[in-house]
């Protein structure tokens, strides 16, 4: 997801929009919305300056309180002008920004990255083009996505990865934000974006894999990183391929899912780790995790376990949430042993189920006393 298709998007729009700009806009209820046709095509442009603005920036904050005057724009093809201009700004700043840059978004971790905001950006155009379309009398038709470009399917799997996907995307994405029904699935009423987690700990950033990169990584992709020679392993690969069954199958929780870690130093990538699942009855949840060999012995994994505890940390002041972390290692991985201890786990079985060399260790690390 870039910036080649925040000008997808745009070029759609404007495609559909251009069959009804002589109509008039002002006053047609766009859709579902409370905003009229008008109101809906400035709130696209507002929304793309927006992002961009953010990404150029980077606030970690607030937003940058951008403010377009539409004043100047006296018909409905000087408003598509502006959304034109401002689909350019965004994928330009996409283009530009590095990958490890995040700037505020309220939803739901308070930041995104460049990914992040042309996902928004793609979906603030396609979504308020249906509306618009909707509201002038457009068919259902005129509006939906190429199926070609997958841009409804890019942003399921970066913005809801907690929703199961359809075999149609573009409905699929109207269900989930509230614009349509699906067989067998209740109405949408409140939705939000859902912007991966990032977790910053010393000298590693754990960057959240969202569905898209997992599926990649799965199938021997990169999952959209830059790694280190020998990476990603194996290991790595096998738990892209359980969160993206996760997703497949509805019940992915992206915050109990998996990252990847991230060098400070240089950008790259050294390793994952993630949970098992979510938390069980009891609060508990597995992690596991494994590095490229090139980037071990360096202290990166004690680095990501504590922050990754001490994220979990927070979460367990909340009621029916997790209570503690839970690791299983082979008694001949003395290396991971070492990383569980220095995190503050302690040994709680010393004959813990069969591994590739019999009976393993036990560790967990109660988050509260």
């Amino acid at each position: 997801m870039g910036g080649e298709q925040v000008q997808e998007a745009v070029e759609h729009g404007l495609t559909v929009l251009g069959t009804v700009v002589d109509q008039d806009w002002k006053g047609v209820k766009a859709g579902r919305l409370e905003w009229d046709c008008r109101e809906t095509a400035e709130h696209v442009a507002s929304d793309l300056i927006a992002y961009a603005g953010q990404l150029a920036g980077r606030p970690t904050a607030r937003y940058v309180p951008f403010e377009i005057d539409m004043a100047e724009c006296e018909n409905n093809a000087d408003v598509l002008e502006v959304i034109r201009t401002t689909g350019a700004l965004l994928t330009a700043a996409v283009h530009t920004t590095p990958r490890s840059v995040r700037a505020f978004h309220p939803y739901p971790f308070r930041a995104a990255d460049r990914e992040g905001f042309a996902a928004m950006g793609v979906a603030e155009v396609l979504l308020h083009t249906h509306d618009i379309a909707e509201g002038l009398g457009l068919p259902a038709s005129a509006a939906v996505p190429p199926a070609g470009l997958g841009l409804c399917e890019s942003v399921l799997a970066r913005l809801f990865p907690h929703v199961r996907p359809g075999d149609d995307p573009w409905t699929t994405l109207l269900w989930a934000t509230g614009r349509g029904e699906l067989p067998g699935r209740a109405p949408v009423t409140e939705w939000r974006w859902s912007n991966p987690l990032h977790i910053d700990a010393e000298n590693v950033v754990l960057q959240g894999v969202h569905p898209a990169a997992a599926a990649d990584l799965a199938e021997g992709g990169t999952g959209g990183f830059a790694w280190i020679a020998g990476g990603p392993v194996e290991g790595t690969r096998v738990g892209a391929g359980m969160v993206f069954q996760a997703y497949e199958a509805g019940v992915h929780r992206p915050e109990w899912g998996m990252f990847v870690l991230v060098r400070k130093e240089d950008g790259f990538a050294v390793g994952a780790l993630g949970y098992h699942g979510a938390p069980d009855e009891e609060g508990r949840v597995e992690i596991g995790y494994d590095l490229v060999e090139g980037a071990r012995g360096r202290g990166h994994m004690t680095d990501a376990v504590r922050a990754l505890a001490g994220w979990a940390r927070e979460r367990s002041r909340e009621p029916g949430d997790v209570q503690s972390l839970f690791a299983v290692v082979d008694k001949v991985n003395a290396p991971s042993q070492n990383v569980l201890s220095r995190a503050g786990f302690d040994k709680v079985s010393d004959d813990w189920g069969d591994g590739e060399h019999g009976a393993q260790f036990a560790y967990e690390l109660r988050l509260r006393a």
